[in-house]
């Protein structure tokens, strides 16, 4: 990093702050009340040396930021964590103490804060499912919750048809949920597809409007066909999952359907991590990079768009079960364009193609807001800040992804 000329840094802050000052001197200096039909005015003195010093300090700090990033050394910035987790003296010891305090998270806290963790790890499994298709194929998915909706109204509609017929019969309505996980599973991924072969040809802009009008067009369906549906009034009464012939009390069925999900989340990991590493998963990064240089070294475009759709549908439908289970009500609100947004958003703070990164993204976006309701009326302004930082500072999310490197020995080469 280069020398700073502090003179010149000190005169352009204190010109921000004199600006500043300025533009918001009406809002946070002058409050003007009417009593009884006249206009008094108050004047908040006070604020003038706290606005100005605030962003004299915000200025230069900001224009700081700038020049380190500018001369910083990125790389090795971006595998610090890598390194660190790459130390089996602190990686060994680190994820033996977060299995044990996963395992025994339900029985240490409240059945509220169980819930809690459940909508992470459901968020986790969409994150991850987004990622193959944002963060792998470089395909920007705006209908996202659109299969999720189908793995929630599947277990649902599941529920609404074929109980009656368990309940005359005796049987546990509780085995409808693993029914219905194949059954919603297959549904996502049916849909994924169907939905895919119709932008196979289109990309960037394109493709996020299309597949944007895709969710919008689904949710509007959920909401309209009330015979099947029900409608706005959605679903209700959803049983949760069936275990070894017990009643099911909500604090146990809390803890059930958290290490259900829990479960989940690690095969989650582990299929997306192989994909990574096998041809297709290659395929969907080559496609990222430049889709014309993929398809000109073999790489058929039409099958990895498909797969990357499909496969990704696949776990929004895992999830969409799960949320079913866990609230034991659905209806099409939940599957708006918003929660897609917050998916994606999971996504690209994380880390795109970083299976890392979306585990951290899921912890910062759901628990935060969760834990912080006393910021909900600042919730949007924080969480736009929040975006723009990171897509200055930090392109690659917060825990970027790690890429392969290959290194060439001249002398063996040599030998």
């Amino acid at each position: 990093m280069q020398n700073i000329d502090w003179k010149k840094e000190l005169k352009q802050s204190t010109i921000a702050a004199f600006w500043f000052i300025f533009l918001t001197f009406p809002l946070m200096v002058m409050k003007v009340a009417i009593i009884q039909g006249e206009a008094t005015i108050t004047w908040r003195w006070y604020n003038v040396p706290v606005i100005g010093i605030t962003f004299f300090v915000l200025s230069f700090v900001w224009r700081y930021m700038l020049e380190r990033r500018k001369y910083s050394d990125k790389k090795e910035s971006n595998e610090f964590i890598g390194k660190l987790l790459a130390q089996k003296k602190i990686s060994r010891p680190a994820m033996t103490g977060l299995a044990l305090f996963l395992l025994a998270f339900p029985f240490l806290f409240s059945m509220y804060q169980t819930n809690v963790m459940i909508s992470v790890l459901i968020y986790i499994i969409l994150g991850l499912g987004l990622n193959i298709v944002v963060g792998y194929g470089g395909l920007l998915n705006l209908g996202y919750a659109a299969f999720y909706a189908v793995g929630a109204y599947t277990y649902g509609l599941f529920f609404t048809f074929v109980g009656p017929k368990f309940v005359e019969l005796g049987i546990n309505t509780g085995l409808m949920f693993w029914i219905s996980i194949p059954a919603a599973v297959l549904a996502s991924l049916l849909f994924g597809f169907l939905i895919c072969l119709p932008v196979i040809r289109l990309r960037g802009d394109y493709l996020a409007i299309v597949t944007l009008a895709f969710g919008e067009i689904t949710r509007m369906f959920l909401q309209n066909e009330g015979q099947i549906t029900q409608g706005p009034s959605g679903i209700s009464l959803i049983p949760r999952p069936w275990l070894l012939g017990m009643k099911v009390t909500p604090m146990l069925a809390a803890k059930y359907v958290y290490f259900i999900a829990l479960i989940v989340v690690l095969i989650t990991i582990k299929v997306v991590k192989n994909l990574e590493d096998s041809k297709i998963g290659r395929a969907w990064e080559a496609m990222r990079e430049d889709d014309i240089a993929a398809q000109s070294m073999g790489i058929d475009l039409t099958r990895a768009k498909l797969a990357s759709f499909a496969v990704g549908a696949l776990w929004a439908g895992f999830a969409g079960v799960l949320l079913a289970a866990k609230t034991t009500f659905i209806n099409p609100e939940s599957f708006t364009l918003w929660e897609s947004i917050i998916i994606l958003c999971v996504v690209v703070l994380g880390g795109m193609g970083s299976i890392p990164g979306v585990v951290f993204g899921s912890v910062l976006m759901i628990m935060l807001p969760e834990y912080f309701r006393f910021f909900a009326e600042y919730r949007m302004l924080i969480f736009g800040i929040a975006l723009v930082l990171m897509m200055i500072f930090r392109q690659g999310g917060i825990i970027p992804r790690k890429r392969k490197t290959y290194t060439f020995n001249l002398e063996g080469a040599a030998e």
